[in-house]
């Protein structure tokens, strides 16, 4: 009789595997949609467990708080405008129609009014390519150009502490407990490294690669090449 791999224990679910969103400083997302400009503070910057960027605690005139992602240069005491007809400003957050061509942009909406769901982690930004219509055209960090309701916001500047993926971690600990953060589970072992009883890859005497499985097999034999659309080297 087997052991279950990881991959049975993760989508089993457990206390083990759960994510601790209970150390988070709160919803990270920008205030509801307004049809007009509204003046908030930058009242601190703080760090929120798990994630690499700062967040920034804001508040209005009538002392509502949020939390946003804390673009490059935005300072304690700063005043930034969100909405409609904001200056184009580091830390304001605008619809992309308003956001003239070849803007550095991060925490883009994926639809009018989510809060903020692209380009969050640190020292990353989006560029605003072309406006057609009613949708924006925006590089993402990857390179990939994606098409936006020119409703979405999003906020002018790149991710603050983009120093953080430049900084070594320097031992096996360091990266334990920022996984740890993320309720991931370090080190990773290789199949191939355990024995037969504990995974499909174990024993030494499999294929380098895995054998192939299909795309519904259960989760104890779904790891290796999962469902390839060929096998083995190309015909010339």
């Amino acid at each position: 009789m087997g052991k279950r791999i990881l991959a049975q224990r993760r989508g089993r679910g457990g206390s083990v595997f759960k994510s601790p969103s209970w150390k988070r400083v709160g919803d990270v997302k920008y205030p509801p949609l307004e049809d007009s400009s509204i003046e908030f503070i930058v009242k601190d910057i703080v760090h929120d467990p798990g994630r690499g960027a700062p967040v920034a605690i804001i508040t209005d005139n009538k002392g509502k708080n949020a939390l946003m992602i804390a673009p490059e240069g935005l300072f304690v005491g700063q005043k930034i405008y969100i909405g409609p007809k904001s200056p184009v400003n580091v830390g304001n957050v605008l619809p992309l129609r308003d956001i003239p061509d070849g803007t550095q942009v991060c925490n883009i909406e994926g639809h009018p009014g989510d809060g903020g769901k692209f380009i969050k982690s640190a020292g990353s930004y989006g560029i605003v390519i072309a406006h057609s219509g009613e949708s924006v055209l925006v590089q993402l960090p990857s390179g990939k150009v994606k098409s936006l309701s020119s409703l979405c916001r999003a906020t002018i500047g790149i991710v603050a502490s983009g120093g953080i993926i430049e900084k070594p971690l320097l031992k096996a600990g360091a990266n334990y407990y920022k996984y740890k953060a993320k309720s991931i589970k370090y080190p990773t072992v290789r199949g191939k490294a355990m024995n037969p009883c504990s995974h499909p890859h174990g024993g030494g005497s499999h294929p380098k690669g895995g054998t192939p499985v299909g795309r519904n097999a259960p989760p104890g034999q779904k790891v290796g090449i999962i469902s390839p659309k060929r096998t083995g080297r190309k015909k010339r």
